[in-house]
């Protein structure tokens, strides 16, 4: 996983919000927005590559999904089976891993197995990891890292917390974007977004093209990361128009 430009986020994680509502503004049924929604993260997976991310983390189905209308998450799971079949073998001819992070517990076995049949054929790509939380939630990530820890009879320490969150395989994101033009952060990556730069988009998930992805890199070259420091200290000698990525 080659990373070479400190000008470009490392780990991009997206909210991939609005789906529904496009659809509706279109009289068509809100599983015709999560359809063109996979369009969508074709698209972004493929300019990801092109910038030299090196981690994509989306939110697909949260913990909280399951109450939307059976319809709609009986058309979510169908598709997501779906995508599985046609997506991985192009994702792995582009060198993307695919990682599936949530609770597979209330999962059906098909579903179960297409997602470790992913994970296997991907396993040996090195360009970009994706990471696709489905059944995920931020407050189950870290209830679920302390468990782990209680059982074994660790510490509950930040650095070992840190350790048995579901995304300890790669760095925690450097930017996180949420598109459909809300404002929140809606029980994603809570632990893992402490520093993460926050960027919200208006454009629904399916209208986030090329485009956007650039202008919200873009916001986050222009901003001054600190991690608690001052500018003085980080841009010693520097000119006031340089940032730190």
């Amino acid at each position: 996983m080659k990373h070479s430009d400190p000008a470009v986020p490392h780990h991009i994680a997206i909210v991939m919000d609005g789906n529904g509502r496009w659809a509706t503004r279109r009289f068509l049924p809100r599983v015709a927005g999560h359809k063109q929604g996979v369009e969508s993260l074709r698209r972004c997976v493929k300019a990801c590559v092109a910038r030299n991310v090196g981690v994509l983390t989306v939110f697909a189905f949260s913990s909280e999904n399951w109450n939307r209308p059976v319809e709609e998450v009986s058309g979510l799971m169908d598709l997501m089976v779906g995508a599985l079949g046609r997506e991985v073998p192009k994702l792995s001819q582009d060198g993307v891993r695919l990682h599936f992070v949530g609770e597979r517990g209330g999962l059906s076995e098909k579903m179960i197995a297409g997602l470790v049949q992913a994970e296997a054929a991907t396993a040996h790509n090195s360009r970009l990891v994706l990471n696709v939380c489905f059944n995920y939630g931020g407050r189950w990530d870290i209830a679920r890292a302390a468990a782990q820890l209680a059982a074994r009879g660790e510490a509950l320490t930040e650095a070992n917390l840190d350790a048995a969150m579901a995304l300890s395989h790669v760095p925690d994101p450097d930017l996180f974007i949420r598109t459909g033009g809300e404002q929140r952060l809606s029980n994603f990556l809570l632990w893992q977004s402490a520093y993460a730069e926050l960027f919200f988009s208006d454009r629904l998930w399916p209208e986030f093209d090329e485009a956007a992805l650039d202008e919200a890199i873009a916001a986050f070259q222009r901003r001054e990361r600190r991690y608690g420091q001052t500018s003085e200290q980080l841009g010693a000698g520097a000119s006031s128009d340089q940032r730190v990525a």
